[in-house]
């Protein structure tokens, strides 16, 4: 049973949820357009949260009436960017207008940006470029209501139903937590949210209240977003200080034994030293002892980098080598002369 607190939240909410359903466009549209599974679903998902989390039946019902089936959500999540070939995903996101943006990020959140680097260890830059990447520094947060988002997707996307399903459970618990309408929310065709496009379980496990007002706001409070990004990569293992990759050549053909990733992050499962005796050279000085990994990519041509923890820590963020190595040369394209992440 919710606590007496918990339950003040949720009637709170529930009138705020009624009047948004009775005041949009959206009012009395019900989801039976979709699916069969999508409406067989969302029954039996309303009967999940009404006995295991307390939710009021009647409330949730009219919620979920609410959310619509997308179709071009599930044709979105088919043809996502991490499919593309590395030089064309590079150029989506390492533009001259990205850098001038987060040159002009960086200097307007200075303060901000080392005080989360002396909290967490993070470097401005690779923050900065992190938001950068997720929503051009706050300028694109997303068009797809997250209530639909992930509805359809838990519904009726039998490939990741299970996890986009935890997700919807993440989104409404996360909406009693910090009084957020779960109606009008916009985000990603994934249904990730707020400047750093965090998923709701991750917005319920790693953002945090930078900025000390009692509320963890990822939309609006800048303090949160750069904070929760550090506090992000530091929870998945970001070594302070530490280098995160360098762009390596081969000096003959590479000795057996050796694994080379591609577009999926690899574990760092051998040292620095190892790779160079096995024909591997590094463009920057690196710790032999180092733990680290190879991977090739494709961009005019076969690229290579030695990658080490940091950044692993960064493909915890999303699941792609791809988006952790344009997350770090954006950082070098818009870092100080004096401050090169990766060096």
């Amino acid at each position: 049973m919710p606590t007496p607190q918990c339950a003040g939240r949720l009637r709170a909410l529930a009138t705020l949820l009624m009047a948004s359903l009775l005041t949009t466009p959206l009012a009395g549209v019900l989801a039976d357009s979709g699916p069969a599974s999508y409406l067989s679903e969302r029954d039996r998902f309303i009967d999940e949260m009404v006995a295991e989390q307390g939710f009021d039946r009647s409330e949730l019902t009219a919620l979920m009436a609410g959310a619509r089936y997308q179709q071009s959500i599930v044709d979105a999540m088919n043809r996502p960017y991490e499919a593309k070939p590395w030089g064309q995903y590079r150029a989506l996101f390492v533009t001259p207008e990205r850098i001038a943006g987060g040159q002009r990020f960086l200097a307007e959140h200075q303060a901000l940006l080392a005080q989360a680097e002396s909290a967490y260890g993070v470097p401005p830059e690779i923050i900065t470029a992190i938001i950068g990447i997720e929503t051009n520094y706050g300028g694109t947060l997303g068009s797809h209501r997250v209530l639909d988002a992930l509805s359809t997707l838990g519904f009726a996307y039998p490939r990741r139903s299970a996890f986009f399903r935890k997700e919807l459970k993440e989104f409404l618990l996360l909406a009693r937590e910090e009084a957020v309408d779960p109606v009008t929310v916009l985000g990603s065709y994934a249904g990730a949210v707020g400047k750093p496009q965090f998923i709701p379980s991750s917005y319920r496990a790693y953002a945090v209240d930078f900025d000390g007002d009692g509320q963890r706001n990822l939309w609006d409070s800048d303090a949160d977003v750069i904070g929760s990004v550090g506090a992000y990569l530091a929870r998945h293992g970001w070594q302070r200080g530490q280098p995160i990759a360098s762009a390596a050549t081969l000096t003959g053909p590479l000795k057996s034994g050796v694994e080379v990733g591609g577009k999926r992050p690899v574990v760092p499962g051998f040292t620095v030293a190892q790779l160079e005796a096995a024909g591997v050279e590094p463009e920057q000085t690196l710790d032999p002892g180092a733990r680290a990994a190879l991977i090739e990519l494709d961009r005019n041509g076969p690229e290579y980098w030695i990658t080490l923890d940091n950044f692993y820590a960064i493909t915890r963020y999303n699941h792609s080598n791809l988006y952790a190595l344009a997350a770090l040369e954006l950082s070098r394209a818009i870092a100080p002369a004096e401050s090169s992440p990766g060096d």
